[in-house]
């Protein structure tokens, strides 16, 4: 499904207001003396990539007590990601010395990621695609600017430069020698929703591992570039297929029901899989939070939150 630019800043832009909300509220002195600090539970708070740093260290050590690599061969990963932070994670990994070999980005239908690493052009201006996996429908890659601080020797004033280029017109262009050291790292792919479907279902009934959507993107990408990977590869999947329970069980061929704690209880019954314990729980649990406000409110929602 298509969107157009309008309806891309009522869905990703609460992210970039997040941003400005914490430029606003800290530039305007709101919380001196509350004994309050704000932070964000997404990527774009760098505590949030330091534990998933882990989850590449542990996969690699996973391999290693099995037999399938020897310690200090390279292994390549496989992310699926739209604000560039669990592969921005895996590119920690490897400058701590985990031996890394490629690590593969892997894009739903809103491919922007995978035209910047293949030109080194980031255009936020295409159109917009709710898809199956939409953790991953992002226009505007927040971590992306860490890797190009990170690449570039810690040119903040080139990355500053890029980021209002972004702003201002829509896009970007990186130089040569910073798109090349990028692309001795990282190789790209996309996946549209109807390969995701055709993944999950090969994959459940080729292997009985019952993939979520985002998943599945990372699985398909891997398969685009399996002649050039270098040996053992490691997908990462990064959610429950229980989250995304309609789109999962359409893919396999199911009627799915409107509501979604049914559609989970019916991808069970198919699949023998058992729902997690925190899912299943979701639906017997007191709601927490009924506030709903326009992205173009939240500036003064925390505000009147901090002064209440």
């Amino acid at each position: 499904m298509s969107r157009g630019l309008g309806d891309v800043y009522k869905r990703q832009d609460a992210q970039t207001a997040v941003k400005q909300v914490f430029a606003k509220v800290g530039g305007e002195g709101l919380l001196a003396g509350k004994g309050v600090r704000l932070s964000s539970a997404n990527s774009i708070n760098i505590g949030r990539l330091a534990p998933q740093v882990v989850y590449y260290f542990r996969a690699y050590a996973d391999l290693v007590r099995r037999g399938t690599v020897a310690v200090g061969e390279r292994v390549d990963y496989v992310v699926p990601t739209g604000n560039f932070g669990d592969i921005l994670a895996g590119y920690f990994a490897r400058e701590l010395g985990l031996p890394v070999g490629t690590l593969v980005c892997a894009s739903n239908a809103n491919n922007v990621l995978t035209d910047f690493i293949r030109t080194g052009r980031y255009d936020k201006k295409r159109p917009f695609y709710l898809t199956s996996s939409p953790s991953m429908d992002i226009l505007v890659s927040s971590n992306l600017e860490r890797l190009l601080y990170l690449a570039s020797g810690g040119d903040a004033k080139m990355v500053a430069e890029k980021m209002q280029e972004l702003d201002g017109q829509g896009w970007y262009q990186i130089g040569d020698t910073l798109l090349k050291k990028i692309q001795k790292v990282f190789l790209c792919g996309c996946c549209d929703d109807t390969m995701t479907s055709e993944t999950i279902k090969t994959v459940w009934e080729r292997d009985k591992y019952l993939l979520d959507p985002h998943t599945a993107v990372a699985w398909a990408v891997a398969e685009q570039h399996k002649a050039v990977l270098c040996g053992q590869t490691v997908v990462l999947s990064t959610a429950s297929p229980y989250k995304f329970a309609p789109a999962v069980l359409a893919a396999l061929g199911q009627k799915v029901p409107e509501d979604a704690f049914a559609a989970m209880a019916e991808l069970q019954a198919l699949t023998g899989v058992p729902v997690p314990t925190p899912l299943a729980e979701l639906q017997t649990l007191p709601v927490l939070h009924h506030d709903c406000i326009e992205v173009s409110e939240m500036a003064d929602y925390v505000r009147r939150k901090m002064e209440g």
